[in-house]
């Protein structure tokens, strides 16, 4: 139940979450007033991407039946906008390109809320042990009976970092391999007498940081405090990974917007995934 409070209470944070976001640069793409509505939530965003939606005020949504979902102009429009087009980098040539692919004739590329592909990245901060820290928690859609919810995928908590620094090569302490014929009674080694029992471990063998994070909670050593920031990665686009963070600022490029594109080449998404798992 905690665990499903805690879930929830974070859902509604980031509902109201605020990055803070410079504003102005050289280049910026001006907007002929059509496309101006800020893109206020992410499912609009979906919508946006898609052209799913008027191109005005969003408060018409367009379904498979009508003329203009999934129309070309209209998700053209959308994406020019759909870009942080005031603080973001991301190169002019790359974003045509990227648009070309999205809105081919042959093969157009949607979003899909419900698919594998994409996932919430979420910082927030937590009370470890009478101390404020700061966790990044994955969070993925995932199928539930007759809808779906969010999960806690993986976390990344700065306390248990070097927790299990398993020691490798001669500084490697280990049970001999004849450890059998003696009732392997010398694993007094492994649990008593050594301070790195993790070296008596398989050489494949990883942390589950997410058990021992909620193994904590449960223990009242950990207690959630607050979500500090919220952004989301997609690779549901063959071939190219973005990701979309929340611009709050005056004019009308603001809302969830694309601040991040890369086009990916082989053994670029697995490499992105690491950095983003904290994996490295």
């Amino acid at each position: 139940m905690r665990i499903v409070i805690f879930i929830f209470a974070m859902l509604i944070a980031s509902i109201s979450i605020v990055s803070g976001q410079g504003i102005g640069s050289p280049g910026t793409i001006k907007d002929d007033g059509k496309f101006a509505a800020s893109t206020k939530q992410l499912n609009q965003f979906f919508r946006r991407f898609n052209g799913e939606e008027s191109p005005t005020d969003g408060n018409v949504r367009y379904y498979p039946t009508d003329s203009a979902y999934h129309s070309v102009s209209l998700r053209r429009g959308f994406l020019q906008i759909l870009f942080d087009n005031q603080t973001s980098s991301v190169n002019p040539e790359l974003k045509k390109q990227f648009s070309d692919i999205v809105l081919s004739a042959n093969y157009p590329q949607y979003l899909n809320f419900h698919r594998e592909g994409w996932y919430a990245e979420v910082q927030a901060d937590f009370i470890y042990k009478g101390k404020r820290e700061s966790a990044t928690l994955i969070l993925k859609i995932q199928s539930e009976g007759l809808g779906y919810e969010w999960v806690i995928e993986e976390v990344s908590f700065a306390p248990f970092k070097n927790l299990f620094n398993k020691p490798v090569g001669d500084s490697k302490d280990f049970l001999h391999p004849l450890s059998h014929e003696l009732g392997f009674m010398n694993l007094r080694r492994a649990f008593q007498d050594s301070k790195l029992p993790e070296s008596f471990t398989e050489s494949s063998f990883k942390p589950d940081y997410l058990t021992l994070f909620l193994y904590e909670m449960k223990q009242n050593n950990l207690r959630y405090d607050t979500v500090t920031d919220v952004k989301f990665h997609f690779f549901q686009i063959d071939g190219w990974y973005f990701e979309v963070n929340q611009f709050n600022r005056p004019g009308f490029n603001t809302g969830w917007l694309i601040s991040n594109l890369v086009k990916l080449n082989p053994g670029d998404k697995d490499t992105i995934q690491k950095y983003i798992y904290d994996q490295n």
